[in-house]
């Protein structure tokens, strides 16, 4: 008499892949105009977060020099102008524009997982892709 064992497939066992994360972060200064119409001003911490499964041949997500450098990029194109003049209603446009920005810059398998805008009282949004 034969005795039959089912043999479980490895992948119905197997460990979910890892994600890891990489952040940056760089200062912006932002104006717009409120609901109400009147002018605000504030200082963000803007943080960009790259994510990927597994690391690459070097142990990393991303290089942080190129998420960094992209995200200055990003930025720059945004300093010294009112959100008005970018066509941006508010923060939240704002962080989608930075996204919009960094997401061709980040090497698959990499992505951008995440952008966010901390004000200096530690209100933040965030937009996750």
């Amino acid at each position: 008499m034969a005795l039959f064992v089912p043999i479980m497939d490895a992948m119905e066992h197997a460990e979910p892949p890892l994600i890891f994360q990489a952040a940056v972060e760089r200062q912006l200064s932002l104006a717009f105009q409120n609901g109400a119409g009147q002018w605000e001003g504030h200082d963000y911490c803007v943080t960009a977060v790259a994510e990927r499964e597994g690391l690459d041949e070097h142990a990393l997500v991303v290089d942080f020099r190129e998420l960094e450098a992209a995200l200055k990029s990003a930025l720059d194109t945004m300093r010294g102008r009112a959100l008005g003049e970018l066509g941006l209603d508010g923060p939240m446009d704002a962080a989608k524009k930075i996204a919009d920005a960094l997401a061709p810059t980040i090497a698959p398998p990499a992505r951008l997982a995440e952008v966010s805008l901390q004000d200096g009282v530690g209100r933040r949004i965030t937009l996750r892709l």
